[in-house]
């Protein structure tokens, strides 16, 4: 199976989403919505934003190995 490196970030507090590139070398705890400018973090028990608001998890779960 090959690895997706974009992932749809939906940001909830007001919905805004943007398609990102995940990085394959780190784990993404920050990110910051453009639109409303609230910094997301993830979810618990979720390795990265992208895990917990992305349509795509992050490569290393992807690939079913140990992130960060």
């Amino acid at each position: 199976m090959e690895t997706i490196l974009k992932s749809e970030i939906t940001c909830p507090n007001c919905g805004h989403k943007k398609v990102e590139d995940m990085p394959t070398n780190a784990c993404q705890f920050f990110y910051e919505c453009e639109n409303c400018k609230k910094v997301l973090k993830p979810k618990e028990g979720d390795c990265c934003v992208y895990c917990s608001y992305g349509t795509v998890a992050c490569p290393p779960i992807q690939e079913n190995k140990s992130c960060c």
